[in-house]
């Protein structure tokens, strides 16, 4: 498999960008959700750090995505695919990109404006804030956290419905596209003296 994006297949490098992010997210969310229903012992505090510490990570790990994207281009559309429903894709993966960059961005902002002491990035270095101390904008940084997960929550939706209905209905490579591919079987061989 190439490294690099074809005009057939998105590559290994940004087939393990993707289901990477996917997987981080997924547990980003998990926590999130969960997180308050837990008790303020020093495990609440292990696992709010675990959380912001995964989100930047998701943040820097969309940077190298962002970037090896327009290095590498995206394969063209599927042969036969509708220019509407190629528009709608091309216009819903960037809309994830922006999305998972403004996710972390907020819980970034979020975290520096409630005043809170620094937190540890996985317990190795301290992560700076990006603003002072500012109730308003704290609050604001919330409201924004919770209603992009919710955005990026429907359009991720959105997107995984459309690769299923494209692999289950219209049986083209769109989802197949993103996953490892397969190696083709080998036919058996033939005895060149053996005669039909």
């Amino acid at each position: 498999m190439s490294l690099k994006n074809t005009r057939d297949r998105w590559g290994a490098v940004s087939q393990s960008f993707h289901w990477l992010i996917v997987l981080l997210i997924l547990g980003l969310a998990i926590v999130g959700l969960t997180m308050d229903e837990l008790p303020r012992t020093p495990k609440y505090f292990w696992v709010y750090t675990a959380h912001k510490s995964m989100g930047v990570t998701v943040l820097a790990l969309m940077l190298l995505r962002l970037a090896w994207r327009l290095y590498a281009g995206a394969p063209a559309p599927v042969p036969g695919t509708p220019r509407w429903q190629a528009a709608i894709a091309s216009g819903t993966h960037w809309a994830l990109y922006a999305l998972a960059l403004a996710m972390p961005l907020s819980g970034w902002l979020y975290d520096s404006a409630s005043g809170l002491r620094p937190f540890r990035y996985f317990g190795l270095f301290d992560v700076p804030k990006l603003t002072g101390p500012d109730e308003r904008l704290a609050d604001r940084a919330h409201d924004a956290h919770e209603l992009l997960f919710l955005v990026l929550v429907a359009l991720v939706a959105l997107h995984a419905g459309a690769a299923l209905y494209h692999h289950l209905f219209r049986r083209d490579d769109t989802l197949a596209r993103m996953l490892p591919a397969r190696r083709a079987r080998s036919l058996p061989r033939q005895d060149p003296d053996h005669v039909a």
